[in-house]
């Protein structure tokens, strides 16, 4: 890799590699800030997993497709990129889970599934279930230590049947995870820490509903009818999509860090990265690229290959997080096909029950820009895919929406034949948060925050909903942003 000449000067103030809505939100940060800015993207599109399509001649997300409302870093970018007026709350509200060979409705009051009173989740938990809940007020402490694992925690407090019924069902939809793997303290951090200063793990639950924390919501933005509003006539939507589809949000940010004076190139890949006398240098394809900062946007397997030169410990604790790949199986049907239109946004799939699909989202129902593209037709999706399921995401396309016909049909009784259909597979594309997911998050940031001028950021830190990603981009812009002046 060859340097640079001395005189020369940097490319840009800062290279963000990576263009998803990370580092999208990190170069707008910076661009709006007054730096020279520069994104190099290795795929042809900016995006990652916010990406729209079409399906049966209407607009559809093929990615996320909502948006968590009660923290603001998402929806303040949306506005800030000229999208307000496009911000929609979904049509209908409140999910369901299909267990038991019935569709039922969400139980309310809960947090990612664990509840704060037995009565709460009659009907989804076994009577059997429910005087095991019970138990939880009269049991001994359970020791949380430094963190625990979410499923076996809830098990040993409520009994593994709110595991498998609700919190499975529940973090599926955000992780597609296994909830005895995922961290506590991670996911749901008020309710780790009210858990040590409540007696049981109902008290803890209560005690986070009563200071009115957001943990009400899950915030993955791969959930579906995940959580329900409490006052549906007066409360704030928990979720908001985008008219259009939420992968109009890079689009748009990708558009005003130009408007700003900043470049995005794509299908430029970052294949190297190292430091200099006076900042950073990039290899690529094309050349190196020179910088006085950093911003590594990138899922954690390629930011591991560009840190192991610079920050070792960094990149070893990167490679070894886990990710889970998941298919989103779009079907548009014909409304005069349907006997019945299902009804609701959706319903989610404990893996107990033995299905393939792990959600339904029923799109023309939850949001009304999509019933509106086309009243004669009628669209949904399915979610097919969880950790430890790769030899399911080897099955083609064909077969992929054979078995979620299948499931829809038990599950609804929806026997039409869809008029069209997309496949959309995404190869590792959910970061796994396994106890001391936050510990490994810490020794990472240590490590880069080391050396001056470079900063991570991205789903595999903090939070794998778009909010927390924008809020982490926000971080890492701040740590690299120059000096006013500077440039």
């Amino acid at each position: 890799m060859s340097a640079p000449p001395a005189d020369r000067r940097p490319d840009a103030d800062v290279l963000v590699l990576g263009a998803g809505v990370a580092g999208l939100a990190a170069a707008h940060r910076l661009a709006l800030g007054g730096a020279r800015v520069a994104v190099l993207e290795a795929d042809v599109r900016v995006g990652g997993k916010l990406l729209r399509g079409e399906i049966a001649g209407c607009a559809v997300d093929l990615g996320a497709e909502s948006m968590l409302a009660r923290r603001p870093e998402a929806v303040e970018l949306a506005r800030a990129v000229g999208l307000g007026a496009a911000l929609r709350p979904p049509a209908v509200f409140g999910g369901a889970l299909w267990t038991r060979g019935e569709i039922r409705p969400m139980p309310k009051g809960h947090l990612m599934g664990v509840p704060g009173d037995p009565a709460a989740v009659a009907g989804v938990i076994s009577p059997d279930g429910l005087a095991r809940i019970a138990e939880d007020s009269s049991r001994p402490a359970t020791p949380l230590g430094e963190d625990v694992s979410i499923g076996e925690y809830v098990a040993e407090r409520l009994g593994p049947e709110v595991v498998d019924r609700l919190v499975e069902p529940l973090l599926g939809g955000v992780y597609a995870g296994d909830a005895r793997r995922i961290s506590l303290r991670a996911t749901l951090p008020q309710l780790f820490e009210a858990a040590r200063a409540e007696p049981s793990l109902l008290a803890a639950v209560r005690a986070v509903q009563r200071s009115a924390a957001s943990a009400v919501a899950p915030e993955g933005a791969a959930a579906e009818g995940a959580a329900t509003r409490t006052a549906e006539t007066s409360a704030p939507p928990v979720f908001l999509g985008i008219e259009g589809g939420v992968g109009r949000l890079p689009e748009a940010v990708a558009a005003s860090v130009r408007a700003a004076g900043g470049t995005v190139h794509t299908g430029v890949a970052a294949r190297a990265l190292r430091r200099t006398p006076d900042g950073w240098l990039v290899e690529c394809p094309d050349g190196p690229r020179t910088a006085r900062a950093v911003v590594v946007a990138l899922p954690a397997g390629p930011a591991a290959r560009l840190l192991r030169e610079t920050a070792p410990t960094a990149a070893a604790e990167l490679e070894r997080v886990e990710y889970a790949s998941m298919a989103l199986c779009t079907l548009a049907f014909r409304r005069a096909d349907l006997a019945d239109v299902p009804r609701g946004s959706g319903f989610l799939v404990p893996p107990v029950d033995g299905h393939t699909i792990k959600a339904a989202t029923f799109s023309g129902n939850k949001w009304q820009w999509v019933a509106d593209q086309d009243p004669e037709l009628f669209l949904l999706r399915t979610s097919v895919g969880r950790i430890g399921e790769p030899a399911l995401l080897e099955r083609d396309d064909d077969e992929l929406v054979r078995l979620s016909l299948h499931d829809l049909r038990e599950a609804t009784g929806l026997a039409a034949g869809p008029v069209a259909s997309l496949v959309t597979r995404w190869h590792a594309g959910l970061p796994q948060y396994p106890v001391g997911h936050l510990d490994a998050v810490g020794r990472i940031r240590r490590a880069v925050e080391g050396l001056p001028g470079l900063a991570v950021c991205g789903a595999a830190y903090g939070g794998v909903g778009i909010p927390a990603c924008v809020a982490d981009a926000h971080r890492a812009a701040d740590r690299v942003r120059p000096p006013a002046g500077g440039g």
